[in-house]
């Protein structure tokens, strides 16, 4: 996969590292939202061997403050700035729904878009990364993350997913979009019991013959089955994340990147 001229390798999977540049993240909100933090942070998830970093400037929660345009601008580019001045070699994903914000980014030396919303939140979006050309990660979701949960209503979560990316994958297809990555969405607009069906027949969703994220690290899915905090979940994720690797997932997107590689590492 080209990012930027950059050759990404998925023949073997790779760690995201999450930075969040927001205040009010579900799990780490307001450490890193300074470009001082957020250039220590990265710096951090890189020495831990993260193999790609997911700047995210507007909080997906639920009840989440909205963040507008600008500000999630603002928010972002410096930050993009400094860690492709300090660290150039880096891969820098964007968690974005915004056609303006993905360009912007992108503009300012950002690789991959990362949209949570699979093209559901600005039409402009597609027709953005097909100018754009970089690899796009499209994401499962319905509604907004402040109406995602009241919208649980499946025939099958799994088939409704695949339909979903199948619609949205011809779209892309058309306009010349070739490098994607599928994001099945845990936690967004799904039941507690429909992300285990999720996870638990994962294979299904190869039939796109794409790439696939899988974003469980910390989540509710861990902390609310076992009863716990998102910060006793380490080790729910860990064991989630050995499960999604025999799964076929290529990418993980965590919050620990040095316990992400030790799994991986065992599991070659």
């Amino acid at each position: 996969m080209n990012a930027g001229g950059k050759l990404i390798d998925l023949s073997s999977p790779k760690v995201m590292g999450i930075l969040n540049i927001t205040p009010d993240s579900f799990y780490d909100g307001g450490r890193h939202n300074t470009v001082d933090a957020a250039l220590l942070q990265a710096e951090k998830l890189l020495t831990a061997g993260a193999d790609l970093l997911d700047l995210g400037a507007y909080s997906s929660r639920p009840g989440a403050a909205e963040v507008g345009v600008d500000e999630e601008k603002a928010r972002l580019l410096p930050v993009i700035a400094a860690i492709t001045t300090r660290f150039p070699e880096s891969l820098l994903s964007i968690d974005t729904f915004r056609a303006d914000v993905a360009r912007a980014s992108v503009e300012a030396g950002a690789h991959i878009i990362n949209d949570i919303s699979g093209g559901t939140l600005d039409e402009q979006m597609f027709a953005t990364i097909a100018e754009l050309q970089v690899p796009y990660i499209l994401m499962h979701m319905r509604g907004t993350p402040n109406t995602m949960q009241r919208l649980t209503d499946y025939e099958d979560v799994v088939q409704d997913v695949n339909l979903f990316f199948g619609g949205q994958l011809a779209r892309l297809r058309q306009m010349k979009v070739t490098d994607i990555i599928l994001d099945p969405g845990f936690g967004f607009a799904k039941t507690l019991q429909q992300n285990y069906d999720l996870l638990n027949r994962l294979e299904e969703l190869h039939i796109h013959g794409l790439p696939i994220l899988g974003a469980v690290s910390r989540k509710s899915m861990i902390y609310k089955k076992l009863g716990i905090t998102p910060e006793e979940a380490l080790n729910g994720t860990t064991v989630l994340h050995t499960l999604l690797l025999t799964k076929g997932i290529k990418i993980l997107r965590v919050h620990d990147v040095k316990e992400a590689k030790e799994v991986i590492a065992l599991l070659k």
